[in-house]
């Protein structure tokens, strides 16, 4: 098996494909779909985006610093794509899309997307200037998710959302089950092999 050997890139995929709702002080709001963000954090809960200093939400986010990811699902997967190539200063995403403007719990500027099954609330912490993105990093104030994915014994169940992830430009909805966190290493219990039948003439 051969390699070749390629200029620096961002090669890390699979990426969560969400939806970032923003506000200003003025209270204009807007969408703005983003894959460069993740985990930074436990303990404070702690997350990240990058984005460009030119896009229209750059302003709102630098503005009120605060955010909100919205998880997307294969049902939001369109309007999770019109986002990311319409430009708020030319369109109005959430009646564009159907999209309800939702009111934070933990945050006075930026609404959140209602139809997303988690919002994950985020009050900028720091600003890096690191390049063709700025990182907004931030704590998450509150996280709101839908009832609707909660079963009888009170557990969430995000997995049944038909969640979509974003590789190397196309959109993918996490699909089978393939094991959960610890199987490799979990201790299963030997089975015990069934006692043989007597003979009948012993």
């Amino acid at each position: 098996m051969g390699k070749q050997i390629w200029k620096p890139g961002n090669m890390l995929y699979p990426l969560p494909a969400v939806m970032v709702s923003c506000g200003d002080r003025q209270g204009h709001t807007n969408i703005i779909t983003v894959a460069w963000t993740g985990t930074v954090c436990t303990n404070p809960a702690m997350v990240y985006i990058s984005v460009r200093p030119g896009r229209y939400s750059y302003g709102l986010l630098r503005d009120s610093g605060e955010f909100v990811i919205n998880l997307t699902t294969n049902r939001l997967l369109r309007a999770a794509d019109w986002c990311g190539v319409r430009s708020g200063r030319d369109v109005d995403k959430w009646e564009a899309m159907h999209l309800t403007r939702g009111r934070a719990s933990a945050l006075a500027y930026a609404p959140l997307i209602q139809e997303a099954p988690v919002n994950i609330e985020c009050r900028v912490t720091e600003i890096k200037e690191l390049g063709s993105h700025h990182m907004f990093l931030a704590k998450v104030e509150a996280v709101q998710a839908d009832t609707a994915y909660m079963d009888d014994s009170g557990r969430f169940r995000l997995n049944d959302a038909a969640l979509v992830a974003y590789s190397h430009g196309e959109y993918l909805e996490l699909g089978r089950k393939k094991g959960s966190f610890g199987y490799s290493v979990k201790k299963h219990r030997a089975k015990t092999a069934p006692c043989p039948a007597r003979s009948p003439h012993r």
